[in-house]
């Protein structure tokens, strides 16, 4: 079976890290052999020699290999994008449930019975998407968001800990100690002050990003927007915690989360819900390229490039929500052609829908092309 490191153009990996190409940011990911670490393909360090570089398409499969996150270019502060997004509605799915927190406590029988698939299933398609096994990708999630809170908040280490997913400080301070050969604290290049009680972090994202519409669309739907800031109290029952979230686009790039949670165990879930809500993984650039093959999408998606689909903060579909179409679509006369936008036919009738075109009026277009075509 076709394995993530043979999906990945190994040559076209390393011409993009020469020309530092930010298009490739959060693709694949650089091992470099001499130093044991790898860094993204934007990282401003020398470029290591050829024989000495390989390329793998997540952080997780540099990980799982022995390779620790350069402290330069920080592989946490990169887009959450993968060659594989897009393919495999099975490993999106988990990677949301793993996101969540899935396996901060069950295991990955239970995940996969969840997911309605066989354990070894499972496995073998995270090997061939991702090069790593659930629970290397469960690791590293939590890895990359403990660097996160300690480069960008001043929670107590044993704070950040219980945040990321680690179920003791014990085993926090073990895995860095394991990966980085220093104790977490080392990576903080302040001293701590005393926590506030919100936890303040920017989580990155692809551009181009239509801010406007996004926040118009949820604002339609009755999401809390003021001056240009989302808002959201959390529940218990949902959430897992009580408190409140905010959420403001700063710098291009960048979305600033503001939390308050009486459970920073929560943090995890809350965050995968807000990327989730604002479609922050999105990979605007797969989604042109495939879109623009069908005529009628080409010149709304080459308008609009930025339109992203807004995400439900409870979503337990089992399909991916980039390729659902709403129920209340008036899909008479693009059901078919629909078919050709998979796997981002939500994108598709989103472009349609800010256009104010319907299916009755690609049948008129359509119809209009026949005749001048005869």
């Amino acid at each position: 079976m076709e394995n993530a490191r043979d999906m990945l153009d190994q040559e076209a990996c390393h011409r993009a890290v020469l020309t530092r190409d930010p298009r490739f940011d959060g693709r694949f990911f650089t091992c470099v052999k001499t130093t044991g670490i790898y860094c993204r393909p934007v990282c401003p360090a020398r470029t290591p020699k050829r024989e000495n570089m390989s390329f793998v398409a997540s952080a997780a499969a540099a990980e799982e290999a022995g390779f620790r996150a350069c402290l330069r270019c920080r592989p946490e502060t990169a887009p959450d994008m993968g060659a594989w997004r897009g393919t495999s509605n099975t490993v999106s799915r988990a990677l949301n449930l793993i996101e969540a927190g899935a396996l901060d406590e069950g295991d990955v029988d239970a995940l996969a019975a969840r997911l309605g698939v066989g354990e070894r299933h499972l496995r073998r398609l995270f090997r061939q998407h991702l090069g790593a096994a659930p629970v290397s990708v469960a690791q590293t999630r939590r890895i990359l968001l403990a660097k996160a809170l300690i480069h960008q908040t001043d929670l107590p280490m044993a704070e950040v800990a219980l945040a990321s997913g680690f179920g003791s400080v014990r085993r926090f301070n073990e895995t860095f100690q394991a990966l980085y050969g220093r104790p977490p604290s080392s990576l903080r290049q302040r001293t701590e002050r005393p926590s506030d009680g919100g936890v303040r972090l920017s989580l990155p994202y692809r551009p181009p990003y239509d801010v406007e519409a996004m926040l118009s669309m949820l604002a339609a739907r009755g999401e809390t927007i003021e001056n240009g800031v989302w808002r959201r109290d959390l529940i218990p029952e949902i959430d897992q915690a009580a408190g409140r979230i905010s959420a403001r686009f700063e710098k291009e790039g960048r979305l600033a989360i503001t939390a308050e949670l009486d459970d920073l165990k929560a943090l995890p879930g809350v965050l995968a819900r807000v990327r989730r809500l604002f479609d922050l993984s999105a990979d605007p650039e797969a989604i042109r390229r495939d879109l623009s093959v069908d005529p009628l999408l080409r010149p709304l998606v080459e308008a609009r490039p930025g339109l992203r689909l807004p995400g439900a903060w409870i979503d337990q579909g089992a399909d991916l929500a980039s390729d659902r179409a709403p129920d209340d679509w008036n899909n008479e006369g693009l059901t078919a052609r629909a078919e050709t936008w998979r796997p981002w036919r939500a994108y598709g009738v989103l472009h349609l829908h800010e256009a104010g075109v319907d299916g009755a009026a690609v049948m008129m277009m359509e119809t209009r092309d026949e005749k001048d075509a005869a």
